[in-house]
């Protein structure tokens, strides 16, 4: 893979203000738009491309074909003490992701939890995003999801459980730490871009239909994912699918469709948020105070013969963040399926974008 593929420069504004611009053309609500659009903005400058706005052509093509709400919001169907349910009724997933935080951190400050299962859900973007939004209102933050299946069971060739994410983030001295991981050796979105570029994968990724590893991104795409760790990212994946599918009694295993599938047919993912009132366990600032001292012992920690810098979970997303606070870069490949998006919805496309 390289290092820095063929890209164009553009403001994370500019950026979210054009996204905002397709998908109202789309018929989003202006409130959701911006919702949607500065999660994929905010995926891309902090460097994970395949949570970025390469993901805008998919979500366009399901909200027209009618697969995806472009109103819907989601509707609370069960509450009982601290856990509740969500119908997202095919919204999108960032608008029920807020929701769903916004109800499990009011729930932990009553109850000292709050847990929240979404069924009939799409895409939400990075878990991280939601989970850190968790942590800085005071909890500990866990955002899951589960996909449709793409990796086998070690020893096995069939798919039967998706690379299902979770994120987990806790309070810290100055920002949220944030652990944000797919079960997968590696996303289907970077697949999918490593094919649009040409490039080969790195071994361990992915294998063919038949089982067999393969550094082909076609190959992959038509096989499967293989599991991080490879039994314990299998089993971690298929707990996932329980506390998501499982508790919102929604979609899970091959109930779940492929995300670039027929357009029509809801995707039916499932989601599950978790926070926990730090304050209920002990006060936050020490807390706070503990988790930031803990990581910058890590941070500070000796580093491997040739190796460094030492991170923290997080770390990596939060320096490219840091980078990018005023130049995002979109992939080349990227930029010409966002003109082509923009031209079909009759929406003007920024300079930076045009070349």
């Amino acid at each position: 893979m390289t290092s820095r593929p063929e890209s164009v420069d553009i403001s994370p504004g500019e950026l979210t203000n054009f996204v905002v611009a397709i998908l109202a053309a789309a018929g989003v609500p202006e409130r959701s738009a911006l919702l949607v659009a500065e999660g994929l903005v905010a995926a891309d400058c902090e460097e994970i491309e395949s949570h970025g706005v390469m993901l805008l052509p998919m979500y366009v093509d399901r909200l027209a074909a009618g697969s995806v709400s472009p109103t819907s919001a989601g509707r609370v169907v069960s509450q009982r003490g601290g856990a509740v349910v969500i119908d997202g009724e095919n919204a999108l997933g960032q608008v029920t992701a807020a929701l769903a935080v916004e109800l499990a951190v009011a729930h932990a400050r009553e109850h000292a939890l709050g847990a929240v299962a979404v069924r009939n859900a799409f895409h939400f973007g990075t878990a991280g995003r939601w989970a850190s939004a968790i942590a800085r209102a005071g909890c500990i933050g866990m955002a899951l999801s589960n996909t449709r299946p793409l990796m086998p069971a070690p020893g096995g060739a069939e798919r039967l459980v998706g690379n299902n994410p979770i994120a987990i983030a806790v309070p810290g001295k100055d920002a949220p730490i944030v652990l944000d991981l797919a079960t997968s050796a590696s996303a289907m979105g970077k697949i999918r871009l490593a094919e649009a570029r040409g490039e080969k994968l790195p071994e361990g990724w992915a294998s063919d239909a038949q089982g067999v590893p393969t550094i082909d991104p076609a190959a992959a795409i038509k096989g499967m994912l293989l599991p991080a760790a490879g039994p314990k990212g299998f089993g971690l994946a298929v707990m996932i699918d329980f506390l998501c599918g499982g508790l919102s009694a929604g979609g899970m295993g091959d109930k779940v469709m492929p995300l670039y599938g027929d357009a029509a047919v809801p995707y039916d993912c499932a989601h599950f948020f978790l926070a926990l009132d730090v304050g209920a366990f002990r006060p936050p600032q020490d807390f706070a105070a503990a988790a930031g001292a803990f990581a910058q012992r890590v941070r500070s920690s000796r580093p491997a013969a040739g190796g460094g810098p030492v991170m923290m979970p997080g770390d990596p997303a939060a320096r490219a963040s840091a980078r990018n606070t005023t130049t995002c870069h979109v992939a080349a490949v990227t930029a010409a399926a966002l003109r082509k998006l923009a031209e079909r919805l009759k929406v003007d496309v920024p300079a930076a974008l045009s070349a």
